[in-house]
């Protein structure tokens, strides 16, 4: 898809937005289609930041297409197209399989209750009681309860229940046991509805549909296109610089990462002491690891589901999840009907990952490392499809390096920042006059679905803003 050269956009915009993650392309949408000029810049050579692909072998590659809640039905109608909402298939068949329990679910609230019940033997009303409490949580609860402790008030002693409960929220947004049970309630409430989703036809077929509504609505998209600057005069942003090119706007919409924006794209001295002292504590979340393998052509799988959560590690542990050699992970099996148009079979294995881990070590040592990962990726695949090495004929592997390369954000990481950075991200524009933030923060907005309604909640404040 052609874009337009850098050279070509207009020397001032109504607005910029910096990053063209399901956030920023949400919020430069709506603010387009709301009467603005709005200029859309992407260092990377093709949209979608997190939520993109890459070709190899023959093969298309869906980086984190893996599963997202009902809730993207309804918002991709209301803030993109019914085309893209009629996209959204469910995953019917998500596997469980540790020392603990095997089970295969829908991942809809009715089978995990039963699951809950008849499986686990918990109390009925327990349950119920459960899933009460965490559809109930909001933004404004109270902090203080972690999500170990929600866990052990209804299911105390029961590893496997928290489990059971807590695998995949990790693996979606890298949130932990001790963190603030609001920010797994949310989640786990958004997933835990009519079950898990993905898109048919691929990232790819997705981002092109919204690149084309895009510049149906005016917007003008430029890649290849690095910020090296957000502009700030006496407490106002006044635009961006694009290596030597000054482009002005009355306001300026960052989807890079929240602590990027602050510490690099802006600069910290355009903020005062005392937000500079609280956005000190915000910490970034853990990174990824993935491992890509395609299947040659003519040969097939079996269907074996559409998520394995798999694991040989005797009890949850999301440090262990983490770990450069950790026995957790995730298959994502595609087959022909994710993409009818060129059906294909690839598997994607997905691995929680600290970006520490990786960056210090040395060349050899790192590509050692990374196909140690590989191998053991392709030995735990063994166990639910027998022979599938001999049918692999393109191997490729992603580290928390790569995703800080490719995305540009602070050490790699996958899912923003941990709960405090929501507070920063949302009230930057109170200390920068015209600057904004949209992207993953405090976890809740982690996620396909958080970050398109993220989107639309900071485009309509930057709406009001720009209007004066």
């Amino acid at each position: 898809m052609s874009f337009t050269p850098l050279d070509k956009v207009e020397n001032t915009y109504d607005v910029i937005v910096i990053g063209s993650g399901l956030g920023g392309l949400t919020c430069a949408k709506r603010l387009a289609k709301s009467g603005h000029t709005v200029l859309l810049l992407e260092h990377h050579l093709q949209l979608g930041g997190l939520a993109t692909w890459f070709k190899r072998g023959g093969h298309t590659f869906d980086v984190s297409l893996h599963g997202f809640p009902h809730g993207m039905v309804k918002t991709c109608k209301k803030y993109w197209s019914k085309e893209i909402k009629e996209s959204i298939v469910q995953l019917k068949n998500i596997a469980f399989d540790n020392p603990q329990f095997s089970l295969t679910t829908t991942f809809s609230k009715d089978d995990f209750t039963r699951i809950l019940h008849e499986d686990f033997k918990v109390d009925r009303a327990t349950v119920d009681d459960f899933f009460n409490t965490v559809r109930a949580m909001n933004f404004y609860d109270d902090q203080g309860m972690t999500t170990r402790e929600l866990f052990e008030q209804f299911f105390p002693g029961r590893s496997d229940v928290h489990r059971l409960l807590m695998e995949p929220i990790t693996y979606a947004n890298g949130s932990t046991l001790d963190e603030p049970a609001i920010t797994y309630g949310i989640v786990f409430s958004n997933f835990m509805s009519k079950g898990v989703f993905t898109f048919e036809g691929g990232t790819d077929k997705l981002i092109g549909m919204m690149a084309d509504d895009l510049k149906k609505n005016g917007v003008t998209i430029c890649t290849g296109a690095k910020v090296d600057r957000i502009l700030v005069d006496q407490g106002k942003t006044r635009g961006v610089l694009v290596g030597d090119r000054e482009i002005t706007a009355k306001a300026v919409v960052s989807n890079s990462g929240i602590t990027n924006t602050i510490d690099n794209l802006a600069g910290r001295e355009a903020f005062s002491n005392d937000f500079l002292s609280r956005f000190d504590k915000v910490m970034v979340n853990n990174s990824s690891c993935q491992v890509y393998f395609g299947i040659r052509k003519g040969e097939s799988i079996p269907d074996v589901g559409d998520l394995l959560f798999t694991s040989t590690a005797e009890e949850f542990s999301s440090e262990e999840m983490r770990r450069i050699d950790t026995q957790s992970r995730t298959f994502s099996v595609y087959y022909p009907k994710t993409r009818p148009d060129k059906p294909d079979y690839t598997v994607v294995a997905s691995m929680n990952g600290n970006y520490d881990d990786w960056a210090g070590l040395d060349k050899q040592t790192y590509t050692q490392e990374k196909e140690a990962m590989v191998e053991r990726c392709l030995i735990d695949l063994e166990r639910y499809l027998p022979g599938i090495r001999a049918k692999v004929d393109t191997i490729s592997s992603a580290t928390p390096k790569t995703f800080n390369r490719y995305t540009l954000h602070t050490r790699g990481t996958s899912f923003g920042t941990k709960f405090e950075g929501l507070d920063i991200s949302r009230t930057i524009f109170k200390e920068v006059g015209g600057l904004f933030h949209v992207g993953s923060v405090g976890i809740i907005m982690s996620g396909w679905l958080g970050a398109i309604n993220y989107g639309v909640i900071v485009a309509n404040d930057v709406d009001a803003y720009v209007r004066g």
